[in-house]
């Protein structure tokens, strides 16, 4: 096992973990965890169920790590992408699939919509906050969390979804807008 500085780059962090160095891996888990966690909690709403998700996040992060291949993003990319599998399978087991009515109109986006999330998150009305998530699209739910409670850009959201900037965009514009209406409704 080696010491790692704190300064040490991502990608040679990536590189000595890959080759079994444990240290290093331990290294990526402290400056990943908490990031893991919050994409996982608010993907499935409760704290249990997301230690658990995000631990088998980083087991497996570790078991794959021989054969990962840098393809130019961020080790987070994968992270992220072992945890939403893992999230998805999680609603597969518990519950059944329930479908999912789409938005018919597109009202114009403006900022109170972004603002209610950051509103909802400030005030710790988390729970209100998941509940609502919960009724998105697995895509929808996606760029909510990754954009305003992971704090990631357009381009890095694009990048994560494997989408156009313009697709995401449109993608956030929906997800918010439903979110909104979800929102509206349950404090009336």
């Amino acid at each position: 096992m080696s010491f790692v500085q704190d300064d040490v780059a991502e990608s040679e962090l990536v590189e000595l973990a890959a080759a079994g160095d444990s240290g290093a891996f331990g290294e990526l888990y402290l400056r990943y965890l908490d990031v893991i966690y919050r994409y996982v909690y608010f993907r499935v709403g409760d704290v249990h169920d997301a230690e658990d998700l995000t631990e088998m996040t980083f087991l497996r992060a570790w078991e794959s790590l021989p054969s990962y291949k840098n393809q130019g993003s961020p080790f987070t990319s994968w992270l992220y992408r072992i945890a939403h599998n893992l999230v998805v399978d999680h609603h597969r087991r518990m519950r059944p699939y329930q479908p999912i009515s789409q938005v018919d109109q597109l009202d114009r986006l403006d900022d109170a919509q972004a603002g209610l999330i950051h509103r909802l998150i400030a005030s710790e009305e988390v729970e209100e906050l998941t509940q609502a998530l919960s009724r998105l699209t697995e895509e929808q739910q996606q760029v909510i969390i990754l954009r305003f409670i992971q704090g990631l850009n357009h381009a890095e959201v694009a990048r994560l979804l494997n989408k156009s900037d313009g697709a995401c965009r449109m993608l956030q514009f929906r997800a918010l807008t439903t979110l909104n209406q979800i929102l509206s409704h349950h404090r009336e």
